[in-house]
């Protein structure tokens, strides 16, 4: 074998680079994040059990009435302090991000571009544990139980987590959307506020949006990940790296707009936990939700 032919032909990855990477890239970027949501759901294990993933997690820390209580309500208004659900959170994002680096790793063979077919599938995997770790986190920083089967995703529940893959994802405008549905839960408004905003078509422009950015993101992503699967032998560990350098800043991004809600405040429900808040009419000025598009076209928000 002639010695050129032993190494790595940089030019031939830069072909396959350029004209596979195009494709691909228009493909991921095209890609319906609502479709792509329900394909993820529909993965196994994926789907989480608010009530047996609080119960498991808060085992070592609290008493069975605490537990209890967190499940009815929530754990800040259990007044399971913010460092207990911090580090349990902290695990919770560890454990997914070896999860899905290992899947990914794994799936990091030499092919690249010219197994185009195979990047939708990836991408439902990579987002099923994006759902995994955002519904995690929900739960443990105080949201209600989401609507998820493996049949489909409700509008409200849909709406929900492509904010949140928004914060995920650094796109901007998504915190601001965070806060205003973790308030509406926070002071018990009617979820039908959010519902009716869905309707009135007060919430969909932001929605719209930030699934827009999402599929932008996502094709910077393809691009370098792409990159490492032309790459003989290094695709895999490569693979894997570059998977667990975005999985994990997605998660601590959602961790850090969920600590700033008052849902995770055990301070916000001292005056709360003597008695049931009144339930606010479902009529609530759903304007409320009303958020400047503009503001989430703009670019990205810091990482930290």
């Amino acid at each position: 074998m002639a010695e050129n032919d032993k190494k790595i032909n940089i030019k031939d990855i830069g072909k396959k680079f350029v004209d596979g990477g195009k494709a691909a890239v228009e493909k991921v970027q095209n890609i319906d994040i609502v479709e792509l949501l329900q394909k993820a759901a529909k993965l196994p294990g994926v789907a989480i059990n608010r009530e047996e993933f609080l119960k498991k997690e808060l085992d070592n820390y609290c008493t069975d009435e605490v537990i209890a209580l967190a499940i009815k309500k929530n754990p800040a208004f259990a007044d399971i302090s913010r460092e207990t659900i911090n580090k349990i959170a902290d695990e919770v994002i560890k454990s997914e991000t070896t999860k899905v680096t290992s899947v990914s790793a794994a799936a990091g063979l030499p092919g690249g571009f010219a197994m185009a077919a195979t990047m939708p599938a990836d991408l439902v995997q990579y987002f099923g544990f994006l759902l995994r770790v955002m519904q995690k986190l929900a739960y443990l920083y105080g949201f209600e139980r989401f609507d998820l089967s493996e049949e489909e995703i409700s509008p409200e529940t849909n709406s929900d987590f492509i904010i949140f893959l928004g914060v995920m994802f650094g796109v901007k405008g998504a915190n601001a959307a965070v806060k205003k549905v973790g308030i509406v839960l926070a002071h018990k408004i009617s979820k039908s506020v959010t519902t009716k905003a869905i309707e009135k078509g007060v919430l969909y422009p932001v929605v719209r949006k930030i699934a827009q950015q999402i599929g932008l993101k996502l094709a910077k992503q393809t691009l370098t990940k792409g990159l490492a699967k032309t790459v003989p032998i290094l695709g895999a560990g490569v693979n894997g790296f570059l998977t667990y350098s975005s999985f994990k800043p997605c998660a601590l991004r959602l961790q850090k707009s969920f600590k700033e809600l008052p849902l995770s405040d055990p301070d916000f429900y001292k005056e709360k936990r003597e008695f049931e808040a009144d339930i606010v009419d479902a009529d609530y000025n759903i304007d409320y939700f009303d958020i400047d598009v503009e503001e989430i076209e703009d670019g990205s928000e810091d990482d930290n």
